[in-house]
């Protein structure tokens, strides 16, 4: 078939060879990391906070100002506010059907979507207690963070339909700050947001395996054909 309409054929050997299992092993193996500590927390001692948790706050706690809570107030809405859950993945969704990459706007839409989805079933199997100090409206559940599993999936999903090293460097910068924020706002401990980091890496990977080719080749057929 002729590669200018099917993108597998387009793709590149490299985006081929995803197809096989390290990605879906990569991916998966996050994800059992993300549950395991889950259930770690859980049965260590009932949801308890690790010492790295504690001590975490206890730095935090003094460190708190104006300007810093203005950011994490403002991380906290655009990563979970209706911004978060509607208007930008709407927005990008529509670039990446505007940009002629279908495939990318259902990778993208799946990926997201199944992360919020996977964040409240661990949250209502787990059921961790939240930090004490929170000034932020919460859901319930503290493990994991939906805002950190959000942005982690984002990065690795937009990092992967746009391989530059800027996007990966910005996608990086953004979920290590929306952990960050998590934990400042009181909202989670830092355990929480690094399984959610987990978790979103391993969904956007291991939906990633099966249609690498078919990203990849709708990728090289918009840049090859703009308009057509």
């Amino acid at each position: 078939m002729n590669a200018h309409g099917n993108p597998v054929v387009a793709a590149t050997p490299p985006a081929k060879r995803v197809t096989r299992r390290w990605p879906l092993i990569s991916g998966i193996a996050a994800l059992l990391l993300c549950a395991g500590l889950g259930a770690y927390i859980v049965f260590r001692d009932n949801g308890a906070p690790f010492t790295v948790d504690t001590a975490w706050m206890n730095f935090i706690d003094p460190h708190r100002a104006p300007a810093f809570t203005v950011v994490a107030l403002a991380m906290s809405f655009i990563g979970g506010g209706w911004p978060g859950t509607l208007i930008i993945p709407v927005l990008i969704i529509a670039v990446l059907v505007w940009l002629k990459r279908p495939w990318g706007a259902g990778y993208f839409l799946v990926a997201t979507a199944l992360t919020g989805g996977l964040v409240q079933v661990l949250k209502h199997l787990f059921g961790r207690a939240r930090p004490g100090d929170i000034i932020v409206t919460v859901d319930f559940g503290s493990f994991p963070s939906g805002h950190a599993a959000n942005a982690a999936v984002m990065a690795v999903v937009l990092s992967i339909l746009f391989p530059f090293w800027w996007m990966r460097v910005a996608g990086t910068i953004y979920t290590i700050g929306m952990m960050l924020s998590r934990t400042y706002v009181g909202a989670h401990w830092l355990s929480d947001t690094i399984g959610a980091m987990l978790l979103g890496i391993g969904v956007a990977i291991v939906l990633w395996a099966p249609v690498a080719a078919k990203l990849d080749g709708e990728r090289e057929l918009a840049r090859q054909h703009p308009s057509g």
